[in-house]
């Protein structure tokens, strides 16, 4: 009797063609780690930058999944919903600020402060948003040739080095 009861769960998770999930504890979870890793000494800004992709890449998801058009720029607006609803609940919780001096602004210059986590946020996002035009841009010039995964490879490539260069010097 127990190997039958084994065995359909494996079965039933072999016969499934498709998946499609996402919930809002997606989002507590990358809470949860961005606070974490802000507590461990990850600088906010390179938190942000990858909660910033990933709340794009999860609109991005969403909005391909509604196969109609109901308004006009339903994709867009629901991509930005996405990040919004992912960055302003974290933004308490990861707070940071970096003086940002701009020397031609008035006779002594002007110093403001930007929060790290949300231009982490929106360089992760702007990443998300360009790697497929980029990833086709390499494949024009490779005369059509393309990399396997090479869109992911791409964004993750990019995600990670500004990671780095971020985190070395901020």
């Amino acid at each position: 009797m127990k190997t039958k009861l084994f065995l359909f769960p494996a079965l039933f998770l072999v016969l499934i063609k498709q998946s499609f999930a996402h919930c809002p504890l997606c989002v507590v979870g990358a809470a949860s780690l961005a606070v974490g890793a802000s507590y461990l000494g990850v600088s906010k800004a390179a938190i942000g930058l990858f909660i910033g992709a990933f709340a794009i890449a999860i609109g991005w998801w969403i909005a391909k999944l509604i196969k109609k058009q109901y308004i006009p720029y339903q994709k867009s607006i629901i991509i930005l919903i996405s990040f919004l609803t992912t960055i302003i609940p974290i933004m308490p919780y990861i707070k940071g600020a970096y003086p940002l001096y701009i020397s031609f602004l008035g006779p002594y210059g002007t110093t403001y402060a930007a929060d790290l986590f949300l231009s982490g946020s929106l360089a992760g996002g702007f990443i998300v948003l360009i790697a497929p035009w980029l990833s086709s841009t390499i494949t024009k010039l490779r005369k059509g040739k393309q990399i396997p995964f090479q869109g992911i490879l791409l964004t993750f490539f990019l995600l990670i080095v500004l990671s780095i260069v971020i985190q070395l010097v901020i």
